[in-house]
């Protein structure tokens, strides 16, 4: 089981109103709307983005880090790396 599964139905709730939002950034570059206007639209879709990324993150430190600290051994080590690496990953985005 992952981290997030108690939480899957929101995720994928957020995931679709995001993917509706960058239809809409489809729509309005179609229709030529102002580039400002657009750019607003696209930093509000990569915050909604960065949400579910913090959420997801937050719960695999909670569940699988925490769970292979418990463990110990080679596992908690390499779970932590893990996580370092996919932090590094969001602060780079």
């Amino acid at each position: 089981m992952h981290g997030y599964t108690d939480n899957k139905e929101a995720h994928l709730r957020r995931l679709k109103r995001i993917e509706g939002q960058v239809r809409g950034l489809q729509r309005m570059i179609e229709n030529d709307d102002y580039c400002i206007d657009v750019l607003t639209q696209i930093s509000a879709a990569t915050r909604a983005l960065q949400a579910v990324s913090l959420g997801l993150l937050n719960e695999h430190l909670k569940h699988c880090v925490s769970e292979a600290i418990t463990e110990g051994g080679t596992k908690a080590d390499e779970k932590i790396a893990e996580a370092s690496n996919a932090i590094a990953r969001l602060v780079r985005s």
